[in-house]
C-alpha cells in the first residue's frame, strides 16, 4: 500500500504517493495559511481522485505554523480511518539532532537528514534549493544531525531585487548565454543562476572543511545531495554533487513514518 507524504513549504505544498521510496504521483500548490481544514481536505481529495483507495496513511511536515494546525484538523477530522501522522517535535525520526535547542530546526530539514542518512549514509550534506530558502544540512559519519546553513532561495531574491531596485524587473529563471551578461534580463539571471552555484560551492567546500576537523573526515567520502524544485536551475554549474534526489524530503517522510507505525 501507498503512503501520501505532504511537504508543506513557505510558498509551496508538494504532495506525493509514495511506496518503497518511489514516488509514483506527485502535485505541487500553493501554500496558504489562510486555507482551512475543509479546504485542504477538498484539494487534497480532488489531487488524489481514485487513488485515494490505495492510501494507507498520510504523512505531514509543515514549516508554516498555522498550516501545521489546519493540517493537524484536517486529518483527524477527514481522514479519520488513515493512520496519520504530522513530523514535529517529540516524534521519533531514528536521528540525534545535535543543535543548542532541535526543536527550533525545521521539520523538513530534519527529514531530509534522515534520509540523507539513510538512503546515502553519512557523511552527508544535503541541499535543499526553495524559493524561499535554500538550506544546508550536515549529517556526520556517525548518522548524526549536526546542523547546517539557510540562505536566501532564488525566487525571493530576484524578488527582492525586481521590488526594491527602480530600473530592475521580474525576469524568468534560466541560465544566460554567459556570466558577463549583454542585457538587464541576462545581468539577473547571471547573479541569480552563477552568483547561488558559486555561493553552493562555496559552502560545501567550507563545509567539508570544517567535517575534517571535527572527525577526520576526507572530502572524497561526503555524499553532496541535492534537492528542492530549483535544484535543476543550478546543480549543472557545480561540481561539488554527487547525487540529485528531487523526491528526498518525500522519502524521508515515508521513512519517518514507517519508524513510528
Amino acid at each position: 500500500m501507498s503512503l501520501l507524504a505532504v511537504d508543506v513549504g513557505n510558498a509551496h505544498t508538494v504532495l506525493g504517493v509514495v511506496e518503497d521510496g518511489v514516488v509514483s504521483a506527485d502535485w505541487r500548490v500553493s501554500t496558504d495559511e489562510r486555507r482551512t481544514a475543509d479546504e485542504w481536505a477538498v484539494l487534497f481529495r480532488g489531487l488524489l481522485g481514485r487513488r485515494l483507495e490505495s492510501i494507507e496513511g498520510i504523512v505531514m511536515c509543515s514549516t508554516v505554523p498555522a498550516v501545521t494546525q489546519s493540517g493537524r484538523d484536517m486529518l483527524s477530522r477527514h481522514f479519520p480511518d488513515f493512520r496519520h501522522l504530522v513530523v514535529e517535535a517529540g516524534v521519533r525520526t531514528g536521528i540525534p539532532v545535535l543543535m543548542d535547542n532541535p526543536r527550533e530546526v525545521g521539520t523538513d530539514r530534519i527529514v531530509n537528514a534522515v534520509a540523507a542518512a539513510t538512503l546515502y549514509g553519512g557523511p552527508a550534506i544535503v541541499v535543499d534549493f526553495g524559493g524561499t530558502a535554500t538550506t544546508f544540512d550536515v549529517v556526520n559519519a556517525a548518522g548524526q544531525y549536526i546542523g547546517g546553513s539557510i540562505s536566501p532561495g532564488i525566487e525571493i531574491s530576484l524578488e527582492a531585487l525586481g521590488r526594491r531596485g527602480a530600473q530592475l524587473r521580474q525576469v524568468e529563471l534560466v541560465r544566460p548565454r554567459s556570466v558577463i551578461a549583454k542585457n538587464t534580463v541576462e545581468a539577473l539571471q547571471s547573479g541569480m543562476v552563477f552568483g547561488v552555484a558559486a555561493l553552493v560551492e562555496g559552502l560545501v567546500e567550507r563545509m567539508i572543511a570544517e567535517l575534517a576537523i571535527i572527525d577526520s573526515t576526507r572530502a572524497a567520502d561526503v555524499s553532496v545531495i541535492a534537492t528542492g524544485y530549483l535544484a535543476p536551475l543550478v546543480i549543472g554549474e557545480c561540481d561539488c554533487f554527487t547525487d540529485a534526489d528531487p523526491w528526498l524530503t518525500l522519502k524521508g517522510l515515508e521513512l519517518v513514518f514507517r519508524r513510528n507505525s
